[in-house]
């Protein structure tokens, strides 16, 4: 049975922000809201996790997977951004964004897509999602809390807690967060290509 922890969606009480961050350090697998919905997250290490995230969504070997960063100084670590990727992704972020890039070697190699070796990456700016980076003190991976019969994700902490109970170990509420899916640009060929239009203004990305 999961645990339920109200944080709160503005002030984030660093005590129960502690306790999310131990349990991911032990291996837990959260549910948690984001700025676009409500999202399961876990540390980059745990494979575990990560094929129960896998599970939950019944994703297939073309998902790229998503790691929240604290900063862009810490997304510089993960992928590798051209110059004018550099300059096209520092504007935009924090935002309503997700970037995918080719990884650098900091991310495990399970975690990288299997053929375009890329990965997704984002600063999300919900003050409890930030709390919980900012407390790990290293990305998040994580992935939209949609199931396989849904086409939005969550936005009740509840709803998950009575969907997934048996299947998460936290499930964080938060009061109601807008299913707002982030805009998906992507950087693999050297240019940006929009993947999905969502809440993030497309025009920058457009020729």
């Amino acid at each position: 049975m999961a645990t339920f922890l109200d944080i709160h969606p503005e002030n984030p009480q660093p005590r129960l922000i502690a306790q999310v961050v131990d349990a991911l350090r032990d291996g837990a697998l959260i549910a948690y809201p984001t700025s676009s919905g409500y999202a399961l997250g876990a540390t980059l290490g745990n494979a575990e996790a990560k094929e129960r995230m896998i599970r939950i969504r019944k994703l297939d070997a073309k998902h790229d997977f998503t790691l929240v960063c604290r900063d862009f100084a810490e997304m510089g670590q993960l992928v590798q951004l051209s110059n004018a990727a550099f300059r096209a992704v520092k504007a935009a972020t924090p935002g309503p964004y997700t970037f995918i890039l080719p990884a650098t070697g900091e991310v495990p190699r399970k975690l990288v897509h299997p053929k375009k070796k890329t990965v997704g990456v984002r600063l999300d700016t919900h003050p409890v999602a930030r709390a919980i980076v900012e407390a790990l003190g290293e990305p998040l991976l994580s992935t939209s809390l949609i199931l396989p019969d849904q086409e939005e994700p969550f936005t009740y902490g509840w709803a998950v807690k009575e969907e997934l109970d048996h299947l998460v170990d936290i499930v964080i509420d938060a009061e109601s967060v807008e299913p707002r899916p982030t805009t998906v640009v992507d950087f693999t060929e050297g240019y940006p290509e929009v993947v999905r239009v969502g809440s993030g203004d497309t025009e920058r990305f457009e020729a």
